[in-house]
């Protein structure tokens, strides 16, 4: 009978660490999601604001192509470099 109830205590004792384990692992599962969907939603807006910009100021000026071409180029570099701060950010602790 002791061998029984060594047993059922040693099951226990492995199933609260494996569910503390699982837990745990699923905290930074979510936070490394929402990291990664962080960096891509800025990057992403930045592109389209710069591009919804040029498109206005070339219905505005009459000079089609070039203002879309200008504005998604710094929007684009605008993107990328705030994707470095807030990678940086994220490296350091910060966020």
């Amino acid at each position: 009978m002791s061998d029984l109830n060594d047993l059922k205590t040693r099951l226990k004792i492995a199933k609260s660490k494996l569910k503390n384990k699982n837990s745990d692992t699923n905290e930074k599962k979510g936070v490394f999601l929402g990291n990664a969907f962080k960096l891509g939603t800025e990057l992403v807006a930045a592109v389209v604001v710069g591009t919804i910009i040029g498109f206005i100021l070339d219905s505005w000026f009459g000079t089609k192509p070039l203002l879309i071409i200008v504005f998604f180029l710094f929007g684009a570099v605008a993107g990328i470099t705030n994707v470095i701060r807030a990678a940086k950010r994220m490296q350091k602790g910060g966020d």
